[in-house]
């Protein structure tokens, strides 16, 4: 039996696997927990639970979605662990370019005065309706519809049937419409205008 005169050490080897991929995953968690503290200690924890599990990284295929299912699967346990987290607008979990894109999708060519009035109404709703969804949701909604992940790979990442991944990406737009909907609505059941 030969040996080798040099072996890389466990730490060089585990770093040579995972540091192309630390941004991705950090940009993926920041979209999960929506602060960048929160995003930081979330990559870090990840990191830190497979450093022991070097051989079975070295053995993924591809490990960046591989990588980004772990790190799924950790955020979800923290916020069983925490109950349902509290709400936060959606400024707080979508930088502000997002916002302004996602909302800027909205507005026609030529904005009049009324479109106008409508355009700022939607940014607060928006962040109202959004606060309302379940985590999972949220993270549907801003990795397909923000982010541009193709279904195939969120399919991939949250370890469901792609079949799945459609259902819920309509039934999730569905609410959201709805209750974007409520609360864009001028009028009450009783004809007053909301205060």
């Amino acid at each position: 039996m030969a040996l080798l005169p040099f072996r890389p050490s466990r730490s060089k080897r585990f770093e040579t696997l995972v540091q192309p991929h630390l941004q991705a995953m950090y940009r993926f968690a920041f979209r999960l927990a929506g602060q960048q503290q929160d995003a930081e200690d979330l990559v870090q924890d990840v990191i830190v639970k497979l450093y022991p599990r070097l051989d079975e990284l070295e053995s993924v295929d591809q490990l960046r979605p591989w990588l980004n299912r772990v790190l799924y699967r950790h955020f979800i346990d923290q916020v069983r662990r925490k109950g349902r987290q509290s709400d936060r607008p959606l400024s707080e979990v979508v930088d502000s370019e997002s916002q302004s894109a996602y909302l800027d999708s909205f507005a026609s060519e030529d904005v009049g005065p009324e479109d106008q009035v409508d355009i700022s109404r939607i940014g607060p709703a928006l962040d109202q309706v959004m606060a309302t969804l379940a985590p999972d949701q949220r993270a549907l909604i801003m990795l397909h519809d923000v982010d541009g992940w193709r279904q195939e790979d969120i399919a991939e990442v949250l370890d469901i049937p792609l079949g799945t991944v459609k259902s819920r990406l309509h039934r999730c737009r569905a609410a959201l419409r709805e209750k974007l909907q409520r609360e864009l609505e001028p009028f009450s059941d009783t004809g007053r205008v909301k205060e």
